[in-house]
């Protein structure tokens, strides 16, 4: 179930977790857009490294726009896009809403269960980082520190 929630990337698979909420084009439009400030469409339709059309790359550039993922200005008649976050900003962001989401209403059981299942088969190391962090968590709150 959370493999299917998160996708592969999450896990540490073939995807990640960006390309699994943004889908690959806005993903890999991304990857662009976080390589430099104020790139134009023309700019990221030649870097995308296979053929999509002008008007398919400034849509999607519009699109990531809409949901606050860029910011645009105008310069001249084409439009420059520069990321609003970092890349791994935008990957929290987005871990964090999933987070959220499955953890709301009665589910929130089955979801943690499933998380140290995963945690566990995938490294122990990885299962001892998570005790840790809630034993930290735990001593942040006694002290009202949240």
């Amino acid at each position: 179930m959370m493999k299917r929630l998160f996708g592969a990337g999450f896990w540490g698979g073939e995807g990640n977790i960006l390309t699994d909420r943004l889908g690959p084009l806005e993903s890999d439009v991304m990857n662009i857009v976080w390589r430099g400030a104020d790139v134009a469409v023309k700019d990221v339709q030649g870097l995308l490294g296979r053929p999509v059309a002008y008007t398919t790359v400034m849509t999607t550039l519009d699109r990531l726009f809409k949901k606050g993922y860029v910011r645009r200005r105008r310069e001249g008649r084409a439009f420059l896009y520069t990321a609003v976050l970092a890349k791994h900003e935008l990957e929290v962001n987005v871990t964090s809403g999933l987070l959220k989401d499955l953890l709301a209403g009665d589910t929130a059981t089955p979801v943690l269960s499933n998380l140290v299942d995963a945690v566990a088969d995938r490294d122990n190391s990885l299962l001892e980082e998570l005790e840790r962090l809630i034993r930290d968590k735990r001593q942040r709150m006694k002290r009202g520190q949240g």
